[in-house]
């Protein structure tokens, strides 16, 4: 007995990429992956509970190493105001490390909405861009808490009321969460660089001729952003954004010169420079003589119309 094979239909990729998948399927499945991704980070949360404390101990030990508030080998206790306040403090850190763990889930299905409306090309620099970006982000996280690390003790020194003073515990992991997200999102600017150059907007030469701009933000940047106002801080995170900016720069040349970039015919030629003449004293010989031209014929007489009874027989 023969049995026949059902033939397999396209992917809803497949559907999505070619533009036969409608408006409707399209908000199904957007409701098919939010579902998803919310319970990746609802599982994310749960192990984020378990995980809230180590992360607490891990956060609070730039205050912890601080002059005096470590009393026969254990850390003083933070200033709490409320008593809601360690409660509403382990919900964010395991909101915080439910994102983190489910990140791979959401972040794949929003990348498989967003991936059916790309090109082939454009996938693959997407892929290439988020497995840079993942690194870049946990290094400027580890920078940040150096930093934090270093630069709380001076903070408090500076003050009126000294080191042995206490904080307050949702502002401190308010402060150095918010500075790991900034530093983190700061190290992916030389991402932002790449992908204008990958994708043409500007060329490498363009973007070198930058660097002194580029610098003086870096500076400015990091004078605005670290806690420390002593040259610790400031000058290695304003060190490190310059130096991911001139491996973007380095990385941008490959890639021009990969795509043969500048090598056209007026790539070195400025917008206002004259074109240069060339004199030749050949002298011009004169041209052939011009034969004339043939007379066109009159047009033959047109025949007159024959009357109406004429035209048709008797069947039509």
């Amino acid at each position: 007995m023969a049995f026949a094979l059902r033939k397999r239909g396209p992917s809803k990729f497949e559907r999505a990429a070619d533009g036969s998948m409608t408006l409707v399927e399209h908000f199904r499945e957007l409701r098919t992956r939010l579902f998803r991704a919310s319970l990746a980070i609802l599982v994310g949360l749960i192990g984020g509970f378990m995980l809230a404390q180590p992360a607490f101990d891990l956060l609070s030990q730039p205050y912890c190493q601080l002059p005096g508030m470590t009393v026969n080998g254990e850390c003083q206790n933070f200033l709490m105001l409320a008593p809601t306040d360690g409660f509403v403090l382990k919900l964010k850190l395991a909101l915080w490390i439910g994102l983190i763990l489910g990140g791979p889930v959401w972040l794949y299905q929003l990348w498989a909405f967003v991936a059916p409306g790309l090109h082939r090309h454009e996938r693959k620099w997407a892929y290439v861009f988020v497995t840079i970006a993942a690194p870049l982000f946990a290094a400027g996280a580890v920078l940040a808490f150096l930093v934090v690390d270093k630069g709380l003790a001076f903070l408090l020194e500076a003050g009126v009321t000294g080191t042995d003073s206490q904080l307050e515990v949702t502002r401190y992991i308010s402060f150095v969460t918010t500075m790991i997200l900034l530093f983190g999102v700061a190290f992916e600017f030389p991402l932002t660089l790449l992908m204008l150059n990958f994708t043409g907007v500007v060329s490498a030469r363009r973007l070198l001729s930058w660097w002194r701009v580029v610098v003086f933000i870096c500076f400015a940047f990091a004078a605005v952003a670290t806690p420390d106002p002593g040259p610790f801080g400031m000058t290695l995170l304003a060190l490190c954004l310059s130096l991911l900016y001139f491996i973007a720069v380095g990385v941008a040349f490959l890639n021009d010169r990969r795509k043969g970039r500048g090598k056209e015919v007026y790539a070195g030629v400025a917008d206002d420079e004259v074109s240069p003449l060339v004199f030749d004293n050949q002298p011009v010989e004169a041209g052939a003589p011009v034969e004339a031209p043939t007379p066109v014929g009159g047009p033959e007489p047109v025949a007159a119309p024959a009357p109406i009874e004429r035209r048709y027989d008797e069947m039509t």
